[in-house]
């Protein structure tokens, strides 16, 4: 029933993921805090990282803002060779602009479907995977099977960067153990009452083999999934 009902609500939705960017342009909006703890996250997992060349992917990158803005002035960043997937034209476009205003020529920006796995061949098992922007736009179930998919993307010692807000029924107790679950060990995870939910895994397993033309979630929409779960 449930799948029906999403195949319905997203037939329909008309989020404009483009405009939504906008709130990041407030200072003291939620999404801006978010941002600024993801970026923090960030500097100090390339921080701890070893040397040499560094992998990085985002999933649902969306304009890039958490991963290019700490690239273009990290001393690391030249090190990183990164691939950012995201669906929206309009955004892949932005943040495809603004790796290359900041001379990020190891940036690629693919615009594509960043469920499907076959958007990262090449590029991991991978030093960090960023799933920022996603966990509260996909089912409970696909937050649960795409964790599981990390042990395919992360390399040994890779962090996976992850956001969720924090709303009743608040999922991050149960997305910690998912991940550790999967053998992965917690560095990070924000305070209740921080407004959102970041949190930062190092896995400490063995990759396995990326799994070919598979899919790890269906994006529905945090606003879809509102109504559906009212």
């Amino acid at each position: 029933m449930l799948a029906a009902l999403c195949a319905g609500a997203i037939a329909c939705r008309v989020m404009d993921w483009e405009s939504w960017h906008g709130k990041y342009d407030d200072p003291a909006s939620p999404m801006t805090r978010r941002l600024r703890v993801v970026q923090e996250r960030i500097r100090l997992a390339l921080d701890a990282a070893p040397k040499g060349p560094l992998r990085a992917v985002s999933i649902c990158a969306g304009q890039g803002r958490d991963l290019v803005g700490v690239l273009a002035e990290h001393p690391r960043g030249p090190d990183v060779t990164a691939r950012l997937v995201e669906l929206d034209a309009r955004n892949a476009a932005v943040a495809a602009e603004s790796a290359r205003a900041a001379g990020l020529d190891r940036v690629e920006v693919v615009t594509g479907d960043a469920a499907r796995t076959d958007h990262y061949r090449g590029l991991v098992p991978a030093d960090l995977v960023l799933l920022c922007g996603l966990f509260g736009n996909i089912s409970d179930a696909d937050v649960e099977r795409t964790i599981g998919y990390t042990t395919q993307l992360c390399a040994p010692g890779g962090r996976t960067i992850w956001t969720r807000h924090r709303r009743a029924p608040d999922l991050v107790p149960r997305i910690c153990a998912w991940f550790r679950a999967h053998g992965h060990e917690p560095e990070f995870v924000s305070e209740p009452d921080a407004g959102f939910g970041v949190g930062v895994h190092r896995f400490t397993g063995v990759p396995a083999p990326l799994e070919e033309g598979a899919r790890m979630f269906s994006f529905i929409g945090f606003d879809v999934l509102r109504r559906l779960n009212a």
